[in-house]
């Protein structure tokens, strides 16, 4: 499974952005999908899951009422749309398959394939 994300950029507090993850297998479908997040000296946290059809989600409180993933399994995309920007959110974005479970987790250590990330900066 390959993933491609995207949307990233330089943006101003209060602003919004919307990130893509494309998945290039039919596959797609069949896995839990989530974004994580690493910002400069800081270890990579857990964002937001989604489930195998799209019906389950979960966020980190930090994101909670802000962010909103989505999943088009017709097309492989995921979508994490981010609301209400702050430079607290500021860091690299990877969205992430799991292949092996059915229930979403919020580990990283669950996740075997990962997208080479999208920086997002957020000025104050």
């Amino acid at each position: 499974v390959q993933l491609q994300a995207s949307g990233g950029g330089l943006v101003q507090t209060g602003d919004s952005l919307r990130l893509s993850c494309a998945a290039s297998v039919g596959t797609f479908s069949t896995h839990v999908m989530a974004w994580f997040r690493q910002a400069p000296g800081k270890e990579r946290e857990f964002v937001s899951h989604i489930s195998i059809g799209g019906g389950h989600t979960d966020y980190a409180d930090s994101v909670k009422g802000r962010f909103t993933i989505s999943r088009d399994n017709a097309k492989n995309l995921l979508y994490l749309v981010m609301n209400s920007l702050k430079p607290e959110d500021t860091a690299v974005y990877y969205c992430a398959a799991d292949t092996l479970h059915i229930k979403p987790r919020r580990a990283a250590s669950f996740y075997d394939y990962w997208g080479q990330g999208t920086q997002v900066t957020v000025s104050s």
